[in-house]
């Protein structure tokens, strides 16, 4: 029984392990797929805690053979765990209630985990007293919750990803219950019978996590339009790269970031249609790994210097090595003007001396909190300290038509950081109307020419981008601080009705 107990004490090692995993995993989907991680994480560690309760009162009522129990519970776990982040991928875009599917899946591994550990205190107090089992069980629980969490970010998803992970886990637990059964008694029934069902699960698992590229890249091809000819999963979000007949498209968690047959309307647009002037020398990119801002600002003959902050460098390398996308961006990014800074923009500004004559921010949409503190009032002060006297910042602001209170938010928090500000927008079929807010100190002129070669900007079309309808103009709102994320909360709720009436 010696070395059963010492199986079975790593085995809360395990267990504590491969359950933090399956929830941090469920909590990054989740955030990945419908937005809002604060949310998320918060619902998903919520639901999956009241489980571990549920499991735990229902472990009362089981008296007899705790070990098969035991074995059962870990296979079970093993496969619903280890298939989990696989399933949620596929079924994202074929299940009316999604949701429902989460967090189902959530509850019940929740309840099968809270279910384990009475169950081995059980097992195990035959041997142990009270004091010592406490003690042992809850010390393995704890630095297996501790290794979880650290090798969760550092580790897991940017080298396995998720689905990749998911699967390692389960096959975790049904290695515990393997080697549970190989030091019992091989002559009963039901051993046999369970090592069979390990043996085949394990090999289960086996497959999905050496296919799991396969079937990430299965569920990808069904979710977005076009081939998929490129796929990465990073530290901080998940790139896609599609191809139809006459387009490339980006993709960043799911969400569109470009179509090439019209991101040259936004791109010139966010670049040339809050031009400051000629004397426009050095230039900040905040955002925009993928190089389009800089190629822009590059058709300046004035430009001297670009510094490009882009917290992911694997965006950044892929627009530098793919040759499709070095020739999108004109190679900007390999220009010798350029230099590209791998960082968060909102840490780094604090640190930048420098003062530049002109800031690009072309940051993805505020959907969550991450985002929405680079749109808040602490990082525009940030900004307005680094934007020289004469010079201009112009801000990526989403939709006016669809998220009006949103983009009014943008420019109302401009303004509380010091700012003079002004708004445009532009049609962008991929996109719709998209909306800018242009930030200065109060001596900047809208730009009434442009550099030669644009294939949709022109010195009349601008002073129009400054026109507003009335279904597009300025409506009160509140200012986006770091402590409340407004802005969060309004794109939320105005994209949440667009897509609900689509």
């Amino acid at each position: 029984m010696d070395a059963m107990r010492v199986v079975l004490l790593l085995s809360v090692f395990v267990i504590a392990t491969c359950g933090l995993v399956y929830e941090l995993i469920a909590g990054t989907l989740a955030s990945y797929l419908l937005g809002d991680s604060v949310t998320q994480f918060s619902t998903v560690i919520g639901t999956y805690l009241f489980a571990m309760g549920v499991g735990s009162w229902l472990s009362r009522y089981f008296e007899r053979n705790l070990v098969s129990l035991f074995v059962t519970v870990e296979l079970l776990i093993a496969v619903i765990g280890g298939c989990s982040a696989a399933v949620l991928f596929i079924l994202f875009d074929r299940v009316s209630s999604f949701r429902s599917l989460l967090y189902g899946d959530v509850f019940i591994i929740g309840t099968l985990v809270g279910l384990e550990i009475p169950i081995l205190m059980r097992i195990l107090g035959d041997d142990l007293d009270l004091r010592d089992l406490v003690s042992k069980v809850f010390t393995f629980d704890y630095i297996g919750a501790l290794a979880a969490s650290l090798a969760f970010p550092l580790v897991l998803v940017p080298r396995l990803g998720l689905v990749r992970s998911s699967f390692l886990f389960g096959i975790l637990n049904a290695a515990v219950a393997l080697a549970t059964l190989q030091l019992l008694n091989d002559r009963m029934r039901w051993v046999r019978a369970r090592q069979l069902t390990a043996a085949i699960v394990l090999a289960g698992l086996t497959f999905g996590f050496v296919y799991s590229d396969k079937l990430v890249h299965y569920a990808e091809d069904w979710h977005y339009p076009g081939a998929i000819v490129y796929a990465e999963s990073t530290p901080y979000q998940r790139i896609v790269l599609t191809r139809s007949s006459d387009s490339l498209r980006l993709f960043l968690n799911g969400n569109l970031q470009f179509d090439t047959r019209d991101e040259y309307r936004y791109h010139e647009a966010l670049v040339h249609a809050a031009w400051p002037g000629d004397h426009v020398k050095h230039a900040l990119v905040l955002g925009g790994g993928d190089g389009m801002a800089v190629r822009e600002l590059l058709k300046h003959k004035g430009i001297e210097s670009v510094t490009l902050v882009d917290l992911d460098p694997a965006v950044t390398r892929l627009f530098t090595k793919r040759d499709e996308l070095v020739q999108l961006n004109g190679g900007a990014l390999l220009d010798r003007r350029v230099k590209v800074i791998n960082a968060d923009a909102f840490e780094h500004l604090k640190d930048v001396q420098k003062r530049f004559d002109y800031v690009v921010v072309d940051f993805p949409d505020p959907s969550n909190y991450s985002v929405g503190k680079l749109f808040t009032e602490r990082f525009y002060k940030r900004l307005h300290r680094v934007v020289a006297p004469g010079g201009a910042a112009v801000i990526q602001s989403t939709s006016p038509f669809i998220a009006r209170k949103a983009f009014w938010c943008v420019h109302r928090t401009m303004r509380a950081a010091g700012f003079s500000a002004d708004a445009f927008h532009v049609n962008v079929p991929s996109f719709g109307e998209w909306g800018f807010v242009v930030g200065h100190h109060g001596d900047w002129q809208r730009p009434t020419r442009t550099v030669p070669g644009l294939r949709y900007l022109d010195p009349a079309m601008i002073a129009e981008l400054y026109r507003f309808p009335a279904d597009m103009g300025p409506v009160d709102t509140a200012v986006n601080r770091l402590d409340n994320q407004a802005l969060v909360q309004l794109y939320e709720a105005e994209w949440g009705r667009y897509a609900a009436n689509e």
